[in-house]
């Protein structure tokens, strides 16, 4: 196993969070000293949505400084499926179509659960091929069982782990073996909060820049723009969408189009795992909310809508939104997008601007879409009276819990 890692320094994020603080919009949260944000049940979930932006420009440091090795490791490779379980798994989908366009190769996303039941038809048979395992913790039982099911059943397959714990079974357990590399990230990736956050962005980012490793400064620039981008939203919008967050809903549809789909879905696990599943949720694409989903968008339904710049996309996405508009369902919109047109709204939606969201390109601002959704659930939390560090009263945990890990008899490469 091969293994990379890199020391980090915490000044500049220190002084990005005193800075939020000294803000309106922030002082109520992050002035408090960090004992009292912990007996308010936000110790931690707040700062680590905050420092998200930072963190994106220390992981795309470590991608370049691993430029090499990454590419030894794609070497090859006829296809690439990404991995991972929840949250995990939404981050691979936030890059599998773009990384398939930029490689010219295959590439999806699994769940690590489907894998460990799939077992040797999982994956492309006698392909050679790259097996992406995402994980926050590395502790996951089907996370890690994924990989040895794999280097048993699938010789011809290589893996490489980001992770966000060095000391986890996913960094750790394959050392000496030639087919793992392990790609670690800041230690302040791994999210000490019950749901996560900046493990989410920051390695949906690194596997994104999978596909950038060809051009020269491309992984550097590309997370200087969204960090940017992140806290520029962090600064203006968190008013708006706290008071979204806050208004007259009890459900909640997030709608998105291609890489942003992923988005949409960690929006809604987001809000439904903050809320201990008091607000009921569903992610969908604009084009399926017709075919049955719509059904759940009533007079009581917030709609979040990751709006494309794309023209073709957006003339899509516009068309439902009116259609939504026609039958006179949901109680609120919140549009996410650049240049959001006015015609768009009723007096009581709320639009927020991605500045520079057409140059980024639609395929790369799926982290600024989940830092809108991060905060909807964190705010709303604090308006229902729960504890967004630990809403759930342990029905849910941060690591998911033990489980027996089973085999089929018989199975074969």
């Amino acid at each position: 196993m091969r293994h990379t890692s890199l020391p980090h320094t915490g000044s500049d994020l220190e002084a990005w969070l005193q800075a939020l603080a000294s803000r309106r919009q922030f002082a109520e949260y992050l002035r408090p000293t960090s004992n009292a944000r912990e007996e308010a049940g936000y110790g931690y979930t707040l700062s680590e949505i905050c420092q998200q932006p930072l963190l994106w420009t220390d992981t795309a440091r470590r991608v370049v400084e691993n430029r090499e090795l990454l590419l030894e490791v794609m070497e090859g490779a006829r296809w690439i499926a990404i991995t991972g379980s929840g949250s995990s798994q939404y981050a691979g989908e936030c890059v599998h179509p773009v990384l398939q366009a930029e490689l010219g190769l295959p590439v999806f996303t699994a769940g690590g659960g489907w894998l460990l039941l799939e077992g040797a038809r999982g994956l492309p048979p006698g392909q050679a091929g790259l097996l992406v395992s995402l994980a926050r913790s590395g502790e996951s039982p089907e996370s890690v069982a994924v990989v040895e099911q794999y280097l048993e059943l699938a010789p011809w397959v290589k893996h490489l782990v980001i992770t966000c714990n060095a000391d986890g079974a996913l960094a750790t357990r394959f050392r000496g073996n030639r087919r793992v590399t392990v790609t670690v990230l800041d230690s302040r990736t791994n999210d000490r909060s019950l749901v996560m956050t900046s493990s989410f962005t920051n390695m949906a980012l690194a596997a994104r820049s999978l596909g950038l490793l060809e051009e020269s400064g491309a992984v550097g620039r590309l997370a200087e723009d969204l960090a940017e981008a992140g806290k520029h939203l962090l600064s203006h919008d968190s008013t708006r969408i706290e008071s979204v967050a806050r208004g007259p809903f009890r459900r909640a549809v997030f709608l998105a189009s291609g890489c942003r789909f992923g988005a949409a879905r960690e929006s809604a696990l987001k809000m439904l795992e903050m809320n201990a599943g008091c607000i009921p949720t569903m992610a969908e694409t604009y084009l399926e909310l017709r075919h049955g989903p719509m059904c759940l968008v009533n007079e009581e339904t917030l709609v979040v809508c990751f709006l494309a710049c794309d023209a073709l996309t957006r003339a899509y996405e516009e068309d439902l939104i009116a259609e939504l508009r026609r039958k006179e369902i949901g109680a609120r919109l919140l549009i996410v997008g650049e240049h959001v047109p006015a015609g768009l709204l009723r007096a009581d939606d709320v639009a927020i601007e991605i500045p520079g969201q057409a140059a980024l390109g639609d395929d790369n601002v799926a982290v600024l879409d989940v830092m809108v959704g991060q905060l909807l659930g964190f705010f709303r939390c604090l308006a229902g009276g729960l504890r967004p560090d630990m809403p759930s009263s342990g029905v849910i945990s941060r690591v998911v819990n033990e489980f027996t890990i089973r085999r089929r008899q018989g199975e074969a490469v």
